[in-house]
């Protein structure tokens, strides 16, 4: 399984970004994709994640309400549109996907990192 991000890029605090997440190798079915972020001198966090199901998504405390994960099946692309950004959104943000439905847990696959920059 082969994982593609891009979206990232500078933003004011307030604005958007969408980041998508193109998969190959395999396809949704069975598997979780989960979007990741770590800022500099922090641990890397799951931010959301969702199954192939697409049902109950999990989403990191600080980012519900703002913070969208969906799926575009047909293009095997995962997608996190991002609103209202902060500046404590700022980070490299990682996607990656694991076999199963569930969110927490081992990711097996991944992608490089979009940076993600919020500014004040």
């Amino acid at each position: 399984v082969q994982l593609q991000a891009s979206g990232g890029g500078l933003v004011q605090a307030g604005g958007s970004l969408r980041l998508s997440c193109a998969v190959s190798g395999r396809a949704f079915s069975g598997t979780t994709i989960g979007w990741f972020r770590q800022a500099p001198g922090e641990e890397r966090e799951l931010v959301a994640g969702i199954s192939w199901t697409g049902r109950s998504p999990y989403y990191l405390d600080s980012v519900k309400g703002r913070f969208t994960i969906s799926s575009d099946n047909a293009k095997n692309t995962m997608y996190l549109q991002m609103a209202n950004l902060k500046p404590d959104d700022t980070a490299v943000y990682y996607c990656a996907a694991r076999l199963g439905s569930a969110v927490k847990g081992a990711y097996d696959y991944w992608g490089q990192g979009t940076q993600v920059t919020v500014s004040s």
